[in-house]
């Protein structure tokens, strides 16, 4: 895959009784936020990351085995991901006339 800056939202839904879902999420955004390589947007349904698709791609990997790792006995993950396969595309690009 090619080296521009794609971005993509990621949601994690943990169909658990064990503890709150919401503990599971914030656990998964940490791993998100110690990310030194991907530019993150943490919103209310989902958090949304920048950055080239490799490390893109390398956090929805890690949060998955974070999750897996820390016992999260089932989770939905929900992924958008979009991709131009000429050039950068990136958040501000399409949010920055409503600013």
């Amino acid at each position: 895959m090619h080296n521009f800056i794609i971005n993509a939202s990621i949601q994690i839904i943990p169909v658990v009784t064990d503890k709150h879902p919401y503990e599971w999420v914030d656990e998964a955004i940490a791993i998100i936020q110690q990310s030194t390589t991907v530019k993150h947007e943490v919103g209310p349904f989902a958090t949304v990351v920048e950055g080239n698709y490799e490390d893109v791609m390398a956090i929805i990997h890690d949060v998955n085995e974070y999750l897996y790792s820390r016992g999260c006995s089932e989770w939905i993950t929900n992924c958008q991901i979009q991709i131009r396969s000429n050039g950068n595309i990136t958040g501000d690009e399409k949010t920055e006339k409503f600013k």
